[in-house]
């Protein structure tokens, strides 16, 4: 667009879960906006080229181990509700700036993590405005901001009215719709096909001819296939009826039992760690492969151990196990 048009003026808008424009593209992108114009971009992750273009390095903050998953957002601007706090329940990690250029950014987003207290006690960058040239990039690494999810509920909608609000209404919006994730690109030969006219005639002859075939030699040969019934799966059922039974029976123990089994067997096939000695040197082993923490790591085996000597379970006890297990392979499969 900016190669056919680069003397528009106004805002580019970008917004995705991640943004890679490739070293041309963003070197365009780079010049038009340093012409007077407005860059806001909003995604969890950059190329390195443009985080390194503006001196900025990108982190993540992590929930307790065990906690619930929430983000607190705040805005910067004295002007936008700085007091108001505006929560998104989806996520146990936030994405922050670890180092901006200080010189010529300017924070415009905050956000944090609260312990089991409700009280952040880890907190970040999320949103920056920098200057560029004559121009202006704007930043939030908080793209969920823009989405039906966060909007309707409370008044998350100011938050996202915030962030919009450093636009210059003055000028024309250009809101990006290629840089998604799934870019709308053509990968069928059919439209080569029917985009050529002579291969578009050819196509739909063979089609018609294809038809006339079945029509008059379909009718002397045709005969009745008798169906066949695949088996039908009922491994899912058979799951759900045996849950339900362990359930209704209140034996919290042993569905924590089999919790704890498979979780074991996930150790031994996924690190490739015998289970059976565990000591400190499994501990830092198997802390060190799965992102996790070495505290964090004893904490989950600590528990499991008060499991399995415990002759009953509460339903509370049965769902914190769960989700120390899950923040364990959250954090083991790499989402940061």
């Amino acid at each position: 667009f900016l190669s056919q048009n680069s003397s528009k003026e106004g805002t580019y808008f970008f917004v995705n879960n991640e943004i890679q424009f490739g070293e041309t593209e963003l070197q365009t992108l780079l010049d038009w906006t340093s012409k007077g114009n407005t860059l806001f971009l909003a995604a969890r992750n950059f190329e390195q080229q443009l985080l390194d273009t503006l001196k900025l390095e990108i982190g993540a903050i992590y929930a307790d181990f065990g906690s619930e998953n929430i983000q607190l957002h705040q805005l910067a601007h004295p002007d936008l509700k700085k007091d108001s706090i505006y929560s998104f329940k989806k996520d146990g990690y936030a994405a922050h700036f670890t180092s901006i250029d200080t010189l010529n950014s300017r924070v415009i987003g905050k956000v944090g993590i609260p312990s089991e207290n409700d009280s952040i006690t880890r907190n970040g960058i999320s949103g920056l405005r920098q200057k560029f040239g004559d121009g202006d990039i704007i930043i939030s690494l908080f793209p969920k901001a823009f989405t039906n999810y966060f909007m309707l509920r409370e008044n998350n909608r100011d938050y996202t009215a915030g962030l919009l609000s450093y636009l210059n209404p003055e000028k024309p919006l250009f809101l990006d719709n290629y840089y998604k994730s799934g870019k709308p690109i053509y990968t069928s030969p059919m439209y080569l096909f029917l985009n050529t006219k002579e291969f578009k005639w050819a196509y739909y002859i063979i089609l018609i001819g294809a038809v006339l075939y079945v029509i008059f030699e379909g009718k002397r040969k045709q005969r009745a296939i008798p169906i066949v019934r695949p088996l039908k799966n009922q491994t899912l059922a058979f799951t759900r009826t045996i849950a339900d039974m362990y359930y209704e029976k209140r034996e919290q123990k042993q569905i924590a039992e089999h919790k704890i089994t498979y979780f074991m067997d996930y150790i031994r096939t996924h690190f490739f760690m015998d289970t059976q000695k565990r000591d400190s040197t499994f501990y830092r082993n198997l802390a060190s492969r799965s992102n996790n923490s070495l505290d964090e790591v004893k904490d989950l085996f600590s528990y499991m151990d008060r499991v399995h000597i415990r002759s009953e379970l509460t339903d509370g006890e049965l769902k914190r196990l769960n989700n120390l297990i899950e923040k364990f392979k959250l954090k083991a499969h790499g989402n940061a």
